[in-house]
């Protein structure tokens, strides 16, 4: 597992209406080699606003049609969890990623 890879998680939520949604593991390298049993992870939506906080991912980087890497949502998901590996961002859209979250963390 390594920062920047996108999962597919199946029921995420008890509560999920979907069966699965997608995510994209943000926690530093340190901590997903660790004993932790979690990862913090950005959800990705189909639909976007175009949200400084918001990174554009589509067929290129894996997903099968356009969707929307959410900063602004980020969630805490067992490493039990990301089984099913889709693709990892490539260094461009890694730099998009850490943009993204610095705005939407306030780190500037």
């Amino acid at each position: 597992m390594r920062r920047g890879d996108i999962y597919r998680v199946f029921k995420p939520k008890q509560d999920h209406p979907k069966r699965y949604r997608f995510y994209v593991v943000v926690s530093r390298q340190e901590l997903l080699d660790s004993a932790f049993s979690t990862a913090v992870c950005a959800p990705v939506y189909t639909k976007g606003h175009r949200l400084t906080t918001e990174v554009a991912v589509g067929i290129a980087d894996g997903l099968k049609h356009e969707s929307w890497i959410t900063c602004d949502n980020l969630r805490s998901i067992p490493k039990s969890a990301l089984t099913d590996f889709v693709a990892s961002l490539s260094d461009a859209k890694m730099s998009h990623l850490n943009e993204a979250l610095s705005i939407a963390l306030d780190l500037s």
